[in-house]
């Protein structure tokens, strides 16, 4: 499918929206997706107009069209959801007034109307794209997920599949803060090298190139104390493994079952390992911890202006875009976090 872009939407009122056409079966593929124009919504009581500039790429995206998660599952006909930064433009609600920058799940789209307590202030902060990644979904899960779920200690071994993308690449780095051991789970020799080379990781674990366990247990010979898992399948079985008593799995998401045919078994051995290792797994989500976000924040800016963590973005340009972006995010064709500005 082609998607054009609409330049001049904002003048002539129209809004540009990437809506879906259906449910995808196996691999996502452009053909879900079309491009429509629409007249620009209304803003009414109690809600603010946004114009989104940023429009965040996760993994998360493509699971909505499979059912319901933490939100309610997509449907045809639907905008695309998604999260996004964007400036009120209208406000009929207190606390909002037109500059502000705010976040929310504003959808693929150029303009949106939302309730005012669906979306969030947040700081002008340059580059705009920063509040996206480092201090916005991907950046809070990482530093959530890590340190209150998988509670690391320093000298302990910390694993974290999906390590070069946009959660993964700053769980590696602030476990690094805390002093631990990280090894990454990437595909591929050049995402390993990256890891060890730019982001300083301890060790990268290749899981296309097979002999997966045998190559953790080189890793991590004396066994991974926290496990921070983005893709479930295969590579959470092998982690389960080589976890050692008392150790912690932080469960942020499962890509590998997300795009695709579903698995066929699921991890084999998990209660006796459970019970045997006292493992303790917890599922998490971001907005588990919002009352804890302005303590994040402050460290996460302090991390990045020390210069301990590195900011690893990937940003395309286009509205038109943004649904080849999610078809490469699934393929793992990106390094940080992927978004899309408008």
């Amino acid at each position: 499918m082609t998607i054009s872009s609409s330049e001049s939407a904002a003048a002539s009122r129209i809004n540009t929206q990437i809506q879906l056409t259906g449910m995808p079966q196996g691999k996502l593929t452009p053909e879900v997706f079309r491009q429509v124009d629409v007249p620009i919504p209304v803003c009414g009581a109690g809600q603010v107009l946004v114009q989104i500039k940023v429009i965040s790429l996760d993994a998360a995206n493509r699971a909505w069209m499979q059912g319901a998660t933490y939100r309610s599952a997509l449907e045809a006909g639907q905008v695309m959801a998604g999260g996004a930064i964007g400036e009120v433009i209208e406000s009929k609600a207190d606390g909002f007034t037109a500059g502000d920058l705010v976040f929310g799940d504003m959808g693929w789209q150029r303009y949106a109307v939302l309730p005012a307590q669906d979306v969030r202030k947040v700081p002008r902060i340059e580059p705009i794209t920063h509040l996206l990644s480092v201090y916005g979904i991907a950046g809070l899960t990482a530093y959530f997920g890590l340190l209150r779920v998988g509670q690391p200690k320093p000298g302990q071994t910390v694993v974290v599949s999906a390590a070069a993308g946009s959660v993964g690449s700053l769980v590696g780095q602030i476990a690094k803060i805390q002093g631990c051991r990280v090894v990454g789970i990437a595909g591929g020799a050049a995402k390993c090298d990256w890891l060890v080379n730019t982001l300083g990781f301890d060790a990268a674990v290749d899981y296309k190139a097979g002999g997966l366990s045998k190559a953790l247990k080189e890793a991590a010979p004396e066994g991974i104390d926290v496990y921070f898992d983005n893709v479930g399948g295969d590579v959470f079985e092998a982690c389960l493994f080589r976890m050692k008593q008392g150790g912690r799995i932080a469960c942020c998401g499962a890509v590998s079952q997300y795009d695709g045919e579903p698995p066929r078994h699921g991890p084999r051995g998990v209660p006796g390992l459970i019970v045997t290792k006292r493992l303790t797994l917890q599922g998490f989500v971001l907005y588990d911890f919002y009352p804890e976000i302005d303590t994040a924040m402050k460290d996460l800016q302090a991390w990045v202006a020390s210069g301990q963590l590195k900011v690893i973005e990937d940003v395309r340009q286009g509205l038109e875009n943004v649904p080849d972006a999610l078809i490469g995010l699934l393929a793992g064709d990106n390094y940080g976090k992927r978004m899309v500005t408008l």
